[in-house]
């Protein structure tokens, strides 16, 4: 046991996080299954140290189902080279390794939603021990945390990057500014309906810098979605001072998220059909999606109404919705 009582953790690296140059390796967390008795989980892990200076930790696939990041971050962990570097990097492109190969949010051997399982337990299942690896070890060696995340298959977003309302007040204006620094064509104050777990909540009860995104979604990527994130994540590292480099600094469209009324839920299941695109204004009371019902022809449809005036900013993806399905979210120009 260690001295908060808790089992130390079953992950083991195969890199040194405090060795100087560029090191590729893994996490490296047993698991013992039928078709490999002493197997092991193996998350793809780079450290990029040189000389004295902040420690980025950038971070993608929480939600397996979701490709911006994991792409910007094996680009970087290729690229970046040590003598570009004044202090240390380190890149995990896919957190939840097992989602991520199966292309799915949540992991195919516990089921386990890792951004809903912190601080995890080094005793507990696959996803727990995840997400307590990053809480103990990783987490604590970071200053900047940036954490790529967008609609997975179920959502859709407009390109932005995002922090939280702190009340810290001046760890909030240092993640505003690394939000800036980001250049996502929109830069968002962000509120959470479920914030219980997250690796968001852990990093900032840390007191670290914390930033994330929503780049798109469908379960897919683009090439805008795709160059937003690989010229965000230098920038933030620029403006951080890590990266020796200029940020590529283009304009951003700040929005905000005031209240509980940005979002809106099904209550019917059926076939969605949108009334208003990404990026469209919509009027408070104004139907921005109706649901059909499908099991008989002849039923008016529900009309799903905006609570707000506001900018479509995420909209439901599939074509049929289900009762508590997030349908549309908005949010206000600042």
């Amino acid at each position: 046991m260690n001295d908060t009582g808790l089992r130390p953790s079953p992950i083991t690296p195969t890199v040194d996080f405090s060795a100087a140059g560029v090191q590729h390796g893994f996490l490296r967390l047993p698991y013992s299954r039928d078709d490999s008795a002493w197997g092991s989980v193996m998350i793809p892990v780079t450290v990029i140290k040189n000389g004295e200076g902040p420690t980025a930790l950038l971070t993608g696939g929480n939600h397996g189902d979701e490709y911006e990041g994991p792409i910007a971050l094996f680009d970087l962990a290729q690229t970046l080279q040590a003598q570009d570097v004044q202090g240390r990097v380190i890149i995990v492109p896919a957190m939840n390794y097992p989602a991520f190969l199966a292309g799915t949010r949540t992991s195919p051997i516990d089921k386990g939603n890792l951004n809903r399982s912190f601080p995890g337990r080094p005793d507990g299942a696959v996803t727990q021990k995840i997400a307590d690896y990053f809480q103990r070890e990783l987490l604590p060696l970071a200053d900047i945390v940036l954490d790529f995340h967008s609609g997975g298959r179920t959502l859709d977003f407009l390109p932005f990057c995002a922090a939280h309302v702190l009340s810290d007040k001046a760890q909030e204006a240092r993640s505003f500014e690394l939000v800036e620094a980001f250049s996502a064509p929109y830069s968002m104050r962000m509120l959470e309906i479920d914030a219980v777990g997250m690796y968001d909540t852990a990093a900032e009860e840390m007191g670290k810098i914390f930033i994330t995104t929503e780049l798109g979604g469908g379960g897919t990527a683009t090439a805008k979605s795709a160059g937003i994130a690989k010229r965000g994540v230098r920038n933030v590292l620029a403006k951080a001072g890590i990266l020796k480099v200029s940020a590529e600094v283009v304009p951003t469209q700040w929005l905000d998220m005031p209240d509980g009324d940005c979002f809106c839920f099904a209550e019917d299941a059926g076939l969605i059909e949108p009334r208003f695109d990404l990026g469209d204004a919509v009027k408070k009371g104004e139907a921005v999606a109706l649901i059909h019902a499908v099991g008989r022809t002849g039923q008016r449809p529900v009309e799903i109404r905006a609570k707000m005036d506001g900018l479509l900013c995420a909209r439901h993806f599939p074509g049929l919705v289900k009762p508590g399905d997030c349908v549309a979210v908005f949010a206000v120009t600042v």
